[in-house]
């Protein structure tokens, strides 16, 4: 039986693992809008040295980078999947993660499925919700 921790039990020190050894990021929910949170936080990221891949079947290219219809169309490895998705699309794209091989799905602010998180623990990926990865990187590296 596994074990789900509550999801306010992650401490800094295990994010900061997380935004340190992780750096291949596939951003679900990837929008060309500089008003769009999906659109800031990907700017940074990049900013920051992160490989980062958009994910938006309604897009070709976000920020000047090829955008992909899926997570597991990403050609490359992808070793978290940050969901900018409503809670409801949230399981499609932790089954996804699983089936690439992704080791953390960080869920947003809003973005949160209680469903969807238990699985993507269950099936052994660390799975970060209600924070937002831009700004746990500005307060615990930046």
């Amino acid at each position: 039986m596994v074990r789900i921790m509550p999801v306010d039990r992650m401490d800094d020190e295990e994010v900061r693992e997380i935004l340190t050894n992780y750096r291949k990021i596939a951003l679900v929910g990837a929008s060309p809008k500089p008003e769009r949170d999906a659109n800031r936080v990907m700017r940074y990221l990049l900013e920051h040295g992160y490989e980062v891949y958009p994910v938006n079947p309604r897009y070709d290219e976000v920020l000047g980078r090829k955008c992909y219809p899926s997570v597991l169309e990403v050609p490359d490895e992808v070793e978290i999947v940050d969901l900018f998705v409503r809670p409801e699309f949230t399981m499609d794209y932790v089954e996804q993660a699983v089936k690439k091989g992704a080791k953390v799905v960080w869920f947003q602010f809003r973005t949160y499925d209680r469903d969807a998180f238990k699985r993507a623990r269950e099936m052994g990926l660390t799975a970060v919700a209600h924070r937002c990865i831009k700004q746990e990187h500005e307060r615990l590296l930046g």
